[in-house]
């Protein structure tokens, strides 16, 4: 009996030996193979023992850094973010990685209080293109995915939603090949949560950890359970064990029969997961076997019954389950009746969400362009735009320059355009192993020497290499090229023709230097300009002479004597008159300040910078909208407002009362608009989000297409307003809608328009993917905008959340299937169901469909939107006095989803209004829903 007791002692400490030996061989690895990324650090520095770099290898512009002062999550230490002061778009970091190697990757993103950081950020964060979680910045977040490998590059990448990208520190942590994922290569884990039970005092990691996974510490509020510790030693199987020793000296026993952990902030939506749980028996009582069983539920499902730690010879073990969830989860440990002497225990647990990878760019095309990318680096080192080339080039939002095509289920590169880069040295060789490229663009930059051959293979449609210095001779293997159709390579003083140059396979400008004319020519236009230019001299001195003198008059307010705005008058061509004046308001700042009462109340965050409100002297009251220094839009936006709303008034748009502009500040002043946004009063913020009933959202709808019908066919020359969304209606005290927003309009396009810029502006679940694939601009991407907002009024649904199933991440292609498969009681908003017209509500939602059509010759104009918008608004108001008319002589009224018992015939689609050069549409009578019983 001595012998086996000393025998059972050598064992035990034999295996102590081991954990500690996996311990310490586990740590050693861990350091070797890690990377970890202090973001905006000044130099390397050592962190618990683990070394970490700056960010500027990837990020060298210290102008975007901001530092914290009141860091709370994982890093107290650390005080510092890097904001990026982007309109639009992403930014990556790349890392390398060994293939089939699994690894955790974990991002952490402080809020603490941000110098000069604008509040209300929302960020996607991708592991390469599948999304993994959306960022807010209430607070402090960490973001970690666990994946494997599938190539020796690796993306972590930030996408914006909304307000500024930022990120403080982000790690790389090569994993044990068996502890996670099993083999599988086509999935990531989201870690939802991490917890060591019965630990109250701080969270466990390396290198306690080898792997540096972050273990939280959990207790339990029921009274019934209890912190258990010891230091027990593990026997058994212990060189399976990769818990740290620490997490699993502490765990949660109860004195009933039941032990409950609630996971209640899970991502709305059927997703799975996969629970690790951890078991080490901590009570030196329970000896043998059968003494300590319990079954396992998630969400009431038993998982597995009469669970005993013992039972596999070892004091430790772990469970592993697999569970689908849609939003909460609920892990109860139930005692077995009968047959158990002691009531559940746990350790430690974690919990994984599974997400499918998604397909990124076709990797030929990847390795291509990247290979370009680098070509270019070589002559043009310290341009931004290699900041946004990162990460995946084509999704989830393509390089600047890059337009991309989906080709047999994967995305390839179709067009590279590049013009007026200041792009100078070689033409990169690279380019022509783009095998799907049919569009190449690098005119009006500073390319030198030749230009390589291309392979007879290529399917390039149009090049545009003019105005450049190439030398050399055009090569035949792109005169050649079976596909192309446009080539212009004027403007290259040293390039050559070869003789067998034939211009009628093509449109071509034959070589020649268009911006070479005529002297004379020259001179006339010259004389012209001149000409202009003084007469718009002239007229601007007389206008400040007028107005200087008016500003000798004071204005007293509340006993204070302060400088009179002044009256600024801006005039433009009319169909009428010949001339419409508007006047706007010059603002003092000291004027400003005294209506916010120094910017006492805000009222929102937005792209601009933030709105503030205030009080006139008169009693009105106004949104001031002030420009921040991180802001994303400029001086251009500011104004492309102050010019576009001092030219129009309707009175579907938010008029603009004044302006600042001292001080480098630049500040706009509107109405203050009582009732909010539509996006607020749809699915905003609790405090905001006021139900609207369906003739309340008709009328919005109503007036918002009225509102744009006019800017559409303003006199002179349409406007198009370039990010149409429900946050960007506006509604006043009676909710009368008003569109909002001006900094992105333009005036549409006009035949013999040259150099305009068509930059794609918009917003992810708002824009035109035609506008978006070809940068061609006209009033029909309005028009796409103004459809997904009616889908947004008729479900009340966000127009992307990617907290939804992936089915249901946008709206668009969600309700589609419902519509044409005439069930749009999936779709209408729980809140309004049973209190509409069916009529009413097909007009809508036809008008809707209408408009999301992929190509815009399809859709209707703004016209046709509004006549449809107007019938469907009196067949409900007539059906809402004819029910009210049946109330008062009957006492009752209809419920149900079919309120009114009126139904008017049922119609088709309305039709779309292509131009004289857009292909007829197809016949949409088909897609009409069958009339509504």
């Amino acid at each position: 009996m001595m012998m086996e007791g000393l025998e059972s002692r050598f064992s035990r400490l034999v295996e102590c030996f081991t954990i500690c030996l996996i311990i310490l061989i586990g740590s050693t690895c861990a350091q070797k193979g890690i990377l970890s990324i202090a973001c905006c650090a000044d130099s390397s520095s050592s962190n618990r023992n683990i070394s970490w770099v700056p960010d500027d290898n990837w990020f060298p512009d210290h102008t975007s850094c901001r530092r914290i002062t009141t860091p709370v999550v994982h890093y107290a230490t650390y005080d510092k973010v890097r904001a990026f002061n982007i309109s639009t778009g992403k930014r990556c970091y790349n890392f390398t990685t060994n293939k089939d190697q699994v690894y955790l990757i974990r991002g952490t993103f402080l809020y603490g209080d941000r110098e000069g950081t604008p509040l209300g950020s929302s960020i996607n964060v991708w592991f390469g293109v599948t999304p993994l979680s959306v960022v807010n910045s209430s607070e402090d977040s960490v973001v970690e995915g666990i994946f494997r490998a599938v190539d020796d590059q690796t993306n972590f990448c930030l996408v914006k939603n909304k307000g500024n990208l930022y990120i403080s520190l982000l790690e790389l942590r090569p994993l044990n090949e068996t502890e996670y994922l099993n083999g599988q290569s086509s999935s990531i884990l989201k870690v939802v949560g991490r917890f060591d039970l019965g630990r109250s005092d701080k969270e466990n990691r390396y290198p306690d950890d080898p792997y540096d996974r972050i273990w939280i510490p959990k207790l339990n509020s029921d009274p019934t359970t209890s912190s258990i510790s010891s230091n027990t030693i593990i026997f058994g199987n212990a060189s399976t064990v990769t818990v740290p020793f620490q997490v699993l000296q502490t765990a949660l026993n109860t004195s009933s029969d039941h032990l409950t952990f609630l996971q209640t902030d899970l991502d709305l939506g059927e997703y799975n997961y996969t629970i690790n749980l951890y078991f080490l028996e901590l009570n030196d009582s329970v000896k043998n076997s059968g003494q300590r069983m319990f079954d396992i539920y998630i969400n009431k499902q038993k998982k597995q019954g009469k669970f005993d730690i013992l039972a596999g010879g070892s004091n430790y073990a772990k469970v592993v389950l697999n569970v689908t969830a849609n939003g909460y989860l609920n892990l109860t440990l139930v005692k077995v009746p009968n047959g158990s002497e002691f009531g559940p225990i746990c350790n430690a647990y974690e919990i994984l969400q599974m997400r499918a990878l998604v397909q990124g760019t076709n990797e030929e095309d990847v390795n291509v362009i990247v290979k370009v990318r680098d070509e270019l680096k070589m002559d043009n080192e310290k341009m931004e735009m290699w900041e946004i080339w990162s990460g995946d080039p084509c999704l989830p939002i393509p390089w600047e320059g890059l337009t991309c095509n989906s080709i047999n289920g994967s995305s390839v590169i179709t067009e590279l355009n590049l013009p007026s880069r200041k792009l100078q040295g070689v033409f990169p060789p690279s380019i022509t192993e783009l095998v799907h490229l049919e569009k190449l663009n690098l005119s009006y930059n500073e390319f030198t020497n030749g230009i390589p051959r291309f392979p007879a293979s290529s399917v390039l449609r149009s090049v545009d290499l003019s105005h450049n210095d190439f030398n050399g001779s055009l090569p035949e293997s792109l005169i050649l090229l079976p596909h192309l159709k446009t080539l212009f390579f004027g403007c290259n003083p040293h390039l050559d023709t070869p003789s067998t140059f034939n211009s009628s396979r093509f449109t071509t400008d034959n070589g020649t230097c268009s911006s070479q004319g005529s002297t004379k020519k020259r001179i006339i236009i010259g004389s012209v300009a001149c000409g202009t230019t003084l007469f718009t001299i002239a007229v601007g001195i007389v206008l400040f002479c007028f107005c200087k003198r008016k500003l000798l008059a004071r204005r007293t307010l509340d006993g204070k004597r302060y400088p009179m705005t002044k009256n600024v008058i801006f005039s433009l061509p009319s169909m009428d008159d010949g001339v419409m004046s508007i006047a706007i308001q010059s603002y003092t700042l000291e004027h400003i300040e005294n209506a916010t009462q120094k910017y006492k109340i805000l009222i929102g965050e937005g792209g601009f910078g933030s709105v503030y409100r205030g009080t006139l002297p008169d009693g009105q009251e106004v949104a001031v909208k002030v420009r921040s220094s991180t802001s994303t839009q400029g001086t251009r936006e500011f104004e492309n407002e102050l010019n576009l709303l001092s030219a129009i008034r309707h009175e579907n748009l938010v008029p603009l009362l004044g302006y600042c502009c001292e001080n480098d500040q630049q500040i706009l002043v509107y109405p203050f608009m009582s009732n909010g946004s539509l996006q607020d009063r749809l699915y905003g913020e609790a405090a905001k989000r006021k139900t609207l009933d369906w003739p309340t959202r008709l009328s919005i709808a109503l007036g918002a297409a009225r509102g744009l019908m006019y800017l559409h066919t303003f006199p002179g020359r349409s406007v198009i307003h370039r990010d149409v969304k429900s946050s960007n209606i506006l509604l006043d005290h009676s909710m009368c809608a008003k569109v909002a927003d001006f900094g992105f309009s333009k005036y549409a396009p006009q035949e013999g328009d040259s150099g305009v810029s068509l930059e794609v502006r918009g917003t992810a679940g708002y824009l035109d993917p035609e506008y978006y694939s070809t940068q061609h601009l006209s009033a029909k991407s309005d028009v796409f905008s103004f459809g997904v907002v009616l889908l947004e009024i008729i479900s009340g649904r966000e127009p992307l959340n990617i907290k939804r199933p992936r089915n249901e991440w946008s709206l668009v292609e969600w309700a589609k299937p419902y519509i044409r498969e005439s069930k749009i009681e999936e779709i209408v908003d729980p809140s309004i169901k049973g209190g509409y017209h069916a009529e009413a509500m097909w007009r809508m939602v036809e008008v809707a469909l209408a408009c999301i059509e992929p190509f815009s010759a399809y859709r209707p104009c703004m016209a046709d939107i509004v006549r449809e918008l107007e019938d469907a608004l009196i067949i409900e108001n007539n059906a809402s006095e004819y029910m009210k008319s049946i109330d008062s002589i009957g006492g009752y009224s209809l419920g149900g989803s079919n309120r009114y018992s009126i139904v008017m015939e049922k119609r088709s689609i309305i039709p779309p209004t292509p131009s004289p050069t857009e292909p007829s549409p197809v016949n949409t009578q088909d897609l009409a829903p069958p009339e509504p019983r």
